[in-house]
């Protein structure tokens, strides 16, 4: 069986995707073993893999930002933690758009490093700090190795929440394989043969590949290793050397309003196409607001009236009811901004002032605006279930902090199948609960909401963005329903 590809192609990341769905396909269609006999000969390997490490030394790398050291050793770069620098990078002097990266790494199983590509120093930038994406090298508890982290920009892009068997990929004490492939906006990362992060992202097409040094916070840290070997990288891949990722590994996508072709094929669809405003109306209207809302280079913006609940443009809900459905979106608030996305809204509750009625999850700058130290133990705050379940960070143990960002992107996901609801912020679960409970009905009778009857009930609702007279920004407004 052979699938052409046209020699006049003009996206080379969808023909990409094409082949690995046909992959997948394959092996849902025949059994393991026959799919491995098909499958695996056509990711035959190419002969153009290059050392990136001569085993002798440091030329073609340049150490930027700490001072900590890479010495040579046994035909491995050894990295040792140092006190009193920032973090270290030894940067390839040659910048890579789409390769394949393999390498083998030890890490101290207290310390925390990382493997940068795509990465820029600018002295523009931050004084040339480096920045950019980093393969996670991550031993601790968390089990974050195989991660994709932006350094010193926009943080976490694809922490392991969602892919708990990449998460046990990393062994520590041990040497782990590691394996980085980067064509177009793709980026999958494997530890040990095991699938860890698939991400699609624009903001970077090439830059250089770094080792890094973490730094440290004091004397008894000093002297840790991280030690690299067998560095190598095959440039410009051909379709035969990608290797499929399963199915089953969640995609996370930073495109900016539009969808790729796995999530299309998992049912996603835009529920705002970055230009036109089919399929919304205002929440008391038969219409979308003729005010308060704008659209602007593939951003939908409510407009700033004071700080008032719904007396400007008001609220917009969809056209379409909703009952089992997971919706992600992206939002960035102006300081002080008060704002929500509402799901199981019935718009005729509530007919007179204020904003329609049903469950929210809040967005909120919590540190600017009065209402984070309303409601009761904090359920008011950014991403919390609006005054009944406060957000906490649920993905990270030990750790209470929410990760974000204030007045950049962050995306919301709000996942409901049957009565089990999820709120996650920037990927990590901020909320879980089951609206059908009881422990949910006694927080709603001790609420606002105990005067609206069967409130969080109903099996289906709207969607609603809600317009609380501040300046909030939206796109990449995508649902799937189950």
């Amino acid at each position: 069986m052979i699938l052409a590809i046209p020699n006049n192609a003009k996206s080379p990341y969808l023909y990409r995707s094409q082949i690995i769905q046909f992959y997948n396909m394959i092996k849902q269609i025949y059994s393991i073993a026959f799919a491995t006999l098909l499958v695996v000969p056509l990711l035959s390997q190419s002969s153009g893999w290059k050392d990136l490490f001569n085993g002798n030394d440091l030329s073609g790398w340049t150490q930027l930002n700490g001072k900590a050291s890479y010495e040579i050793v046994d035909n491995s770069i050894v990295g040792i933690t140092t006190p009193n620098t920032p973090n270290s990078f030894l940067t390839t002097n040659k910048e890579y758009a789409d390769f394949i990266f393999e390498c083998e790494v030890w890490v101290d199983p207290s310390i925390n490093s990382g493997i940068q590509f795509r990465s820029h120093s600018k002295e523009d930038y931050k004084k040339g700090r480096v920045h950019g994406y980093q393969f996670e090298l991550d031993p601790s508890d968390r089990k974050w190795s195989g991660g994709i982290y932006d350094e010193s920009r926009r943080g976490w892009l694809y922490p392991l929440t969602r892919n708990k068997a990449g998460g046990d990929a990393f062994k520590n004490g041990q040497w782990n394989k590691i394996r980085l492939e980067a064509y177009g906006p793709m980026m999958n990362t494997w530890i040990n043969g095991i699938p860890c992060s698939r991400l699609v992202d624009e903001m970077d097409a090439s830059g250089f590949i770094a080792l890094q040094v973490h730094s440290i916070g004091n004397e008894s840290m000093a002297g840790k290793k991280i030690i690299w070997k067998n560095i190598r990288i095959l440039e410009n891949p051909g379709l035969e050397d990608i290797t499929p990722m399963p199915d089953a590994v969640p995609e996370i996508s930073y495109l900016i309003n539009k969808l790729t072709p796995h999530q299309k094929r998992k049912g996603w669809r835009l529920l705002w196409d970055g230009a036109s405003v089919d399929g919304w109306i205002g929440a008391k209207l038969d219409h979308f607001p003729r005010e308060g809302w704008v659209v602007n280079d593939g951003v939908l913006t409510v407009l700033e009236t004071g700080g008032g609940e719904s007396r400007g443009g008001g609220d917009i809900i969809t056209k379409d009811l909703y009952s089992n459905f997971e919706l992600i979106l992206e939002f960035k608030l102006t300081e002080g901004a008060n704002s929500g996305i509402k799901y199981f809204v019935d718009p005729t509750l509530n007919k007179g002032e204020g904003s329609a009625i049903g469950l929210e999850f809040q967005l909120l700058d919590d540190v600017k605006h009065a209402d984070a130290k309303e409601g009761v133990n904090g359920n008011r705050t950014l991403a919390s279930l609006y005054d009944l379940i406060r957000a906490d960070n649920l993905s990270e143990q030990g750790r209470t902090e929410k990760r974000y960002f204030a007045h950049q992107w962050s995306q919301a996901r709000i996942v409901v199948k049957g009565g089990h609801v999820e709120h996650w912020l920037n990927n990590i679960k901020v909320v879980e609960f089951n609206r059908h409970s009881q422990i949910f009905k006694a927080l709603v009778e001790k609420s606002k909401y105990s005067v609206w009857p069967n409130f969080g009930q109903h099996e289906s609702g709207y969607i609603l963005l809600q317009e609380h007279g501040n300046t909030v920004h939206f796109r990449n407004i995508q649902i799937r329903e189950f």
